[in-house]
């Protein structure tokens, strides 16, 4: 038989031991359960941008030889109007020129970009400690 203690008329009451009890078992709970979610759901993202990944890197390989032969074309084309070496220069500084200012963007970019966050696991603790915090005023 349990060692808690009821009173007369209150025995549909559970005590404050069983109280603290209820609660440390549904905080630790509450806890695994938030922990599984945010898992799930970086592993979810983590998935999505795998593929993500591995699609660029089959676009990137292709439109890096296209690129070579637009280059290459741009240069046999220049050549019938200069020499052969001025038109290779011409073509790599207008390169060089693109690279730089696509490297300036590309940084503003990444210093914008946010780290990957489990959102929706985020926002249920925060949900569940407001609602723990209005538990206790009330």
């Amino acid at each position: 038989m349990p060692s808690t203690r009821r009173t007369a008329g209150r025995e549909d009451r559970p005590s404050i031991g069983e109280l603290v009890s209820q609660l440390s078992e549904r905080l630790s709970s509450l806890v695994r359960n938030e922990i599984r979610l945010a898992k799930d759901e970086l592993a979810t993202k983590a998935k999505h941008a795998g593929t993500g990944i591995g699609l660029f890197a089959g676009a990137a390989f292709l439109g890096f030889f296209a690129f070579a032969a637009l280059v290459t074309t741009a240069i046999l084309g220049l050549a019938n109007a200069v020499a052969p070496w001025l038109a290779a220069l011409i073509v790599a500084l207008v390169l060089l020129a693109i690279a730089a200012v696509l490297g300036v963007l590309g940084k503003k970019a990444l210093d914008k970009g946010v780290p990957p966050t489990p959102d929706r696991a985020q926002e249920n603790v925060k949900l569940d400690v407001q609602a723990v915090k209005e538990g206790f005023h009330s």
